[in-house]
């Protein structure tokens, strides 16, 4: 049994299912490339896969992108840029579910 405690997360990523559910991670490896173009091709190429893969010390995960309505991710990733990204934006309203 390995009673070391983790080090900090670097970044956390919440999955928000269509069902309305959600579960966080915590990722201790970066998931960004040293550079910021090779961070913009790690998430678009992440982005494309269907299944994502995570490794828990007592199980693995298996997340179908096809069953997820966002992904959050923090801190933010503040080196993409480019079609399809919005910089410099405020979030005014949380988001309401309707009944």
């Amino acid at each position: 049994m390995n009673l070391s405690p983790k080090p900090t997360p670097i970044t956390h990523i919440t999955f928000h299912y269509l069902n309305g559910q959600s579960e966080t991670f915590n990722l201790y490896e970066p998931i960004e490339d040293s550079t910021a173009q090779g961070l913009q091709l790690e998430v678009r190429h992440l982005l494309q896969r269907d299944w994502w893969i995570l490794h828990l010390q007592e199980q693995t995960v298996m997340v179908n992108i096809a069953n997820v309505t966002k992904v959050e991710v923090k801190p933010s990733l503040t080196h993409l840029q480019g079609e399809g990204i919005f910089s410099d934006v405020e979030r005014v309203t949380a988001l309401n579910r309707s009944h």
